[in-house]
């Protein structure tokens, strides 16, 4: 009936596209150029919270490109209520990342989320807002000339659609994207329960580094950030420049003529470092016998930091993957029609 009301999916796309075009967002979708491969590792790091997959689509507010943003990424998180020595650490952190050139991630929460964000901007770097809620939202409302920076600086993105509100389940996804971004996940201050943890958590999943900043033992801020440590989750970090050690040792050790990220990357062990490839013998196929890294550890008889640093070497360059922990070979699959003998991996 002529005036009757669209409904059609069609109808429904085009009036999202509408909006998202005048908010100035952008669509990226999976097979893009802009598309981060390193999203691809979501579809093997299982499930936390009910949340896992990789996206089917991010919304982007900045005119840089995502893909070379995250080229060399760093995400770091924390605590809401933060204190004012986690505010200064996270803000020099971010700064002294963004001073080599390295891209700062977080969630452009309060406290911990927003001094990273304060930091990479004030040195001129380029830092990503990751929402839990539409990019064109404004969240936490206090953040409107915040998010504008980042914005103009650097990139805002979700996956939540244009005008989505933030919820409980959004932040959970939305920490499965910062770790899936990045190459290190810094936890600055983080209680039992910090949301940051999740995060955390997913760049375990994820094989990602694992880094925490201690802070004073009679704090209540830093109590997860310690826990997390202990059990060796995280590895202790103090500055800037111990987690550009940190990601140093994974960039010298990557896959040499290969993708490092990617549906593409072809199973080359020609390029490998000893350690490597000691690692590499030493895992199993099948997911059933999966192993932690302790265990791989065990099993090549080398040092069980070296062997998280290569095990997330490889993992970036498409040859292991992770889930729950635990580490196995990837598989290759067959190649797909025209795809004339591309080798990629599941």
């Amino acid at each position: 009936v002529h005036g009757a009301h669209d409904d059609s999916p069609h109808a429904t796309a085009r009036a999202v596209l509408a909006q998202a075009e005048q908010a100035g967002l952008r669509l990226v979708c999976p097979g893009e150029h802009a598309w981060p491969a390193g999203l691809g590792g979501l579809a093997d790091a299982g499930v936390l919270h009910g949340r896992g997959g990789p996206p089917y689509g991010l919304w982007v507010r900045g005119d840089h490109d995502l893909t070379d943003l995250v080229g060399q990424a760093v995400a770091v998180v924390g605590a809401r209520s933060s204190t004012a020595y986690g505010d200064d650490v996270a803000g020099d952190i971010a700064a002294g990342l963004c001073d080599a050139g390295v891209s700062v991630v977080s969630g452009a929460a309060y406290g911990i989320d927003a001094a990273a964000h304060r930091g990479a901007l004030a040195v001129g770097g380029t830092t990503i807002a990751v929402l839990a809620c539409g990019a064109d939202v404004v969240y936490p409302r206090g953040h409107d000339g915040l998010l504008a920076r980042v914005g103009q600086q650097g990139l805002v993105m979700s996956e939540a659609p244009p005008g989505a509100h933030p919820t409980k389940v959004r932040f959970l996804a939305r920490n499965r994207l910062i770790a899936a971004l990045t190459q290190a996940v810094v936890v600055v201050e983080a209680s039992w329960r910090s949301g940051s943890l999740n995060t955390l958590k997913w760049a375990g999943q994820l094989g990602r580094v694992g880094l925490g900043v201690p802070g004073p033992v009679t704090s209540g801020s830093s109590t997860g950030v310690h826990l997390a440590i202990r059990e060796r989750r995280a590895d202790l970090v103090t500055n800037a420049a111990e987690v550009r050690e940190a990601i140093a040792e994974i960039g010298s050790e990557r896959i040499k003529g290969s993708p490092t990220w990617g549906l593409g990357a072809v199973r080359d062990t020609d390029g490998l470092e000893p350690l490597q490839l000691d690692v590499l013998e030493s895992l199993p196929a099948a997911d059933d016998d999966a192993l932690t890294s302790d265990e791989v550890a065990g099993r090549c008889g080398r040092d069980p930091i070296a062997v998280r640093r290569a095990l997330v070497s490889l993992a970036q360059g498409g040859l292991v993957g992770c889930a729950d922990g635990r580490w196995r070979v990837r598989r290759r699959r067959a190649p797909l029609p025209g795809e004339a003998g591309a080798r990629t991996l599941l």
